[in-house]
Formats: structure tokens, sequence, C-alpha cells
């Protein structure tokens, strides 16, 4: 079994794969990256949210689930970029409250989630990275996936909201918070600095 799990959250384009990638070369951790991907329903449910939501977040669902299984089985320090918790709490969440999935689908989804939850060891620490909506938009754009750039600014605003909404009621687990918006640990030294002492707290 894994000795430490440390778990990256955070919306879109806040720089959660940065991070990972991050921990894996200063620290040796081993990476988890999501299945981003290899979504076979993602490009459609950005064109469609309404018609996709439910087979792209039942795939992601699944797919993670599998993700956290392999993870409870690998010895050693891992880090793993966004959680089961997200997928569920945050964009499932969002897509039923905004009337792109149905309640019946929802309920399917959430039957399903509550039921995984019972067989994983949640993490020993969340690292949640803060971020506004102007700088989460500037990110997409730089990176530059086709099927993010047109991403509505509401929609990256209300997952905004679930997030700081949920990482309020998170008591898994200890959590640190890091303001990506002003402090960048990947270039400036002294943010870096402060990084690895608030990390290190706790790994």
């Amino acid at each position: 079994m894994a000795d430490k799990f440390i778990a990256v959250a955070g919306n879109i384009g806040v720089g959660k794969t940065s991070l990972v990638r991050f921990l894996t070369k200063e620290y040796g951790f081993e990476p988890f990256y999501e299945p981003f991907s290899t979504n076979p329903y993602l490009e459609k449910f950005y064109e469609d949210m309404k018609s996709w939501s439910f087979h792209s977040q039942m795939w992601f669902l699944s797919h993670k689930f599998r993700l956290h299984q392999e993870l409870d089985r690998t010895p050693g320090t891992l880090v793993q970029d966004r959680t089961i918790y997200e997928d569920a709490e945050i964009f499932a969440a969002h897509l039923h409250r905004s009337r792109k999935m149905s309640k019946q689908d929802w309920e399917t989804y959430s039957e399903l989630y509550r039921a995984m939850l019972t067989s994983l060891q949640p993490p020993d620490l969340m690292v949640y990275l803060r971020c506004n909506v102007r700088n989460i938009r500037k990110r997409i754009k730089k990176r530059g996936r086709q099927m993010e750039l047109d991403i509505p600014v509401a929609y990256l605003r209300s997952l905004n909201k679930l997030y700081e909404e949920w990482i309020e009621r998170w008591d898994a687990s200890p959590v640190l918070i890091w303001d990506s918006n002003n402090q960048d640990y990947l270039t400036d030294l002294v943010h870096q600095l402060e990084f690895r002492r608030a990390l290190e707290k706790f790994v």
C-alpha cells in the first residue's frame, strides 16, 4: 500500500499537472495523472453538455475509481492529479444543478459514487490550488487544448464556487491551500521555498 497519498485539487487550468510534475521531479513522488485525453465523450460533451454529461461523467468516474484502486496498491509516496471526489462533488454536481444532467441520471451516478467511496482510502494530504477565473482563462488559452478554448466563463465561475464550498467542508484529510494567482513555486525561488516549507510539514 502507499506510504503517503497526496491529492492535488483545483479547477480547470489552475496548474494541477504542473504541480504533480514538480513534486515528481523534486521529491521523487510517483505520479498519477488524470485520464483526460482518453475520454471519448469529452469533445462531444463540450459541444453539447446536456446530451453528453452523463456519458462523460460516468466514464471519468469508472476510470478514476480504477486509478484509485491502482494507487491503493502502489508503494511509495504518490501524488494524484485531480481526485474522484472532485469528479462527483464538483463537475457532476454542477451539471445536475445547471440542469445539464437529469435527476434520474444524477441519482444513478450518485448511488454508484457512494458505493465506490466505501472502498477508497482518502488522501493523507489534499493540496488545493486556488485561482481566479481571469487567470484560469489565460492558462487555458496558453496550453491550447482546442476543446477547452470555448468553455464559457460562467461555467468556470460556477466550478470555482463549488470548489470553494467543497474544500470548506472537506474533512477527510489535512488541507494545504495554495494561492496560484500570485505565488509561483515554479519560477519564483522565494515562493518555491514557501511552498516547500508548507508541504514538508505534512510529508
